[in-house]
């Protein structure tokens, strides 16, 4: 490819490119907003502005595999997308189980065209989709499913929709088995498409009904299919990937053997202690999604003291004493595989190529391939002594950790400055001090209902900068 010169070059970085096969030093050139060359060096000339990001890791824009992000119309549970993508460092955003054929023309309208970072979903398989973020089980039963109307709605919506999301947890099963998981895989049968299925407790039991995991697990497993993806590996709770003896059940690997894949889906239930047990037995998962929402954005919540719904408690409820600073991030996700012995490389695989697979966007995103859109992330890994916190609270140590500096959507550059990123992770931002420690976050209901009192947007809007 011929270039005369570039509007853009990010110079002497560690380019990590998994789908292109580079992990060394190089430059890239961007024109136009998209990738026009990586090379050994560019002459700085050839560029109308240049970043010089020598010691940080250049990567193709991250996916994050597993979003909550139909504001208002999930609630408390909804966050606002671009603060969870573009201004956390996020180029792509994959909502689960927001929309539903109900719904979808909403979050088409106001959530993937009123956002500047790329969204996608996986539909939901219940009509209610993501409302109140799933919380009240009854609404979720397989009379709840109609199949031909998300089929109709999927074949509408071919551009937005990558699979189909839907649950196989005790709760779910107590009342009504797998149904609810049979009318999925229909819809993702007559349509092509994953089904993503949530694992780990998620809502009470009926009546107190004890669920064998294991019988679960051999009910759910057969119908999946090569392509489809299990969440939660790592959850605290019962009837995931381990059981009661902390052993991976034998049927997880053979899951992974016809083809079925693995998302981290983080959220309040990661468990350092399950992650280390399914790592050691050999299980290293393809993709990696935060799973921040309202209800664990922070520590100081009921959910995320408990990482599931439960009949006793309100899940946005503050828990007297604690911290009301955000939690974790998708890099803060990406800095616990570290600790716990996960490869940079395959780190980031998961967040770029493994997760455009998975979306089935490989031949558009997850590459720094000359001609691709110019969606980039420049990451500061980080060495020290470092103190990480599970979903319950669990300290750990790590010696290294991810640090948004700055990301390109279609080659204009975007800085971390999110209310929801951790303090610490705000460090990238060269316009804006990270808040004070100890600063109460504002709820995302909260920030509606002060919005509509000033009439002005409950989201600042994202702000690029010129590159310099």
């Amino acid at each position: 490819m011929t270039q005369r010169g570039y509007d853009l070059i990010l110079k002497g970085g560690r380019v990590i490119d998994p789908a292109s096969g580079h992990d060394g030093t190089f430059d890239v050139g961007i024109s136009g907003g998209k990738i026009a060359a990586v090379a050994p060096s560019l002459p700085k000339a050839k560029g109308k502005k240049v970043i010089d990001v020598s010691g940080k890791l250049v990567t193709p824009g991250l996916i994050d595999t597993h979003a909550h992000v139909y504001q208002y119309v999930a609630g408390p549970f909804g966050l606002n997308a671009d603060e969870v993508g573009l201004q956390s460092g996020v180029s792509v955003l994959v909502d689960q189980g927001g929309p539903a054929c109900l719904t979808i023309d909403g979050f088409r309208k106001h959530v993937v065209e009123g956002s500047k970072t790329r969204v996608q979903c996986f539909i939901s398989t219940y009509l209610v989709g993501g409302l109140d973020g799933h919380r009240f089980v009854q609404l979720y039963s397989p009379d709840g499913i109609n199949v031909n109307a998300t089929v109709r709605s999927i074949e509408k919506n071919r551009d937005i929709v990558r699979g189909i999301k839907s649950h196989a947890e005790p709760g779910n099963y107590s009342r009504w088995g797998v149904e609810v998981l049979k009318k999925s895989k229909q819809i993702g049968r007559e349509t092509g498409l994953p089904v993503y299925i949530h694992l780990g407790t998620l809502w009470p039991t009926k009546d107190g009904v004890e669920v064998d995991p294991q019988q679960l697990l051999r009910e759910v497993l057969p119908l999946m299919e090569p392509g489809d993806i299990l969440a939660h590996p790592f959850t605290r709770h019962p009837s995931g990937f381990t059981d009661a003896q902390g052993k991976v059940h034998p049927l997880v690997f053979e899951a992974i053997a016809k083809g079925v894949t693995i998302d981290v889906g983080r959220g309040a239930h990661f468990s350092v202690d399950v992650a280390r047990r399914v790592l050691d037995a050999g299980v290293l998962p393809h993709t990696l999604g935060a799973d921040l929402h309202g209800y664990n954005i922070t520590r100081s919540t009921g959910y995320s003291r408990s990482g599931q719904f439960r009949d006793d408690e309100t899940p946005d409820a503050a828990v007297e004493g604690s911290s009301a600073e955000p939690a974790f991030s998708l890099h803060y996700a990406m800095s616990e595989l570290l600790a716990l012995g996960a490869p940079v490389p395959h780190i980031v695989a998961m967040v770029t190529s493994n997760a455009a697979k998975m979306i089935r966007e490989e031949a558009n995103m997850g590459s720094l391939a000359v001609g691709r859109t110019a969606d980039v992330a420049v990451i500061d890994l980080q060495a020290g002594d470092f103190t990480l916190k599970d979903g319950s609270g669990k300290e750990f140590k790590s010696s290294q950790r991810f640090r948004p500096v700055f990301t390109l959507r279609d080659g204009a550059v975007f800085e971390p400055v999110s209310d929801y990123l951790p303090f610490w992770e705000r460090e990238g931002a060269g316009r804006r001090k990270p808040a004070a420690r100890g600063r109460k976050l504002a709820k995302p209901a909260a920030k509606a209902r002060t919005a509509a009192k000033t009439k002005k947007p409950a989201a600042r809007p994202v702000r690029a900068r010129k590159a310099a």
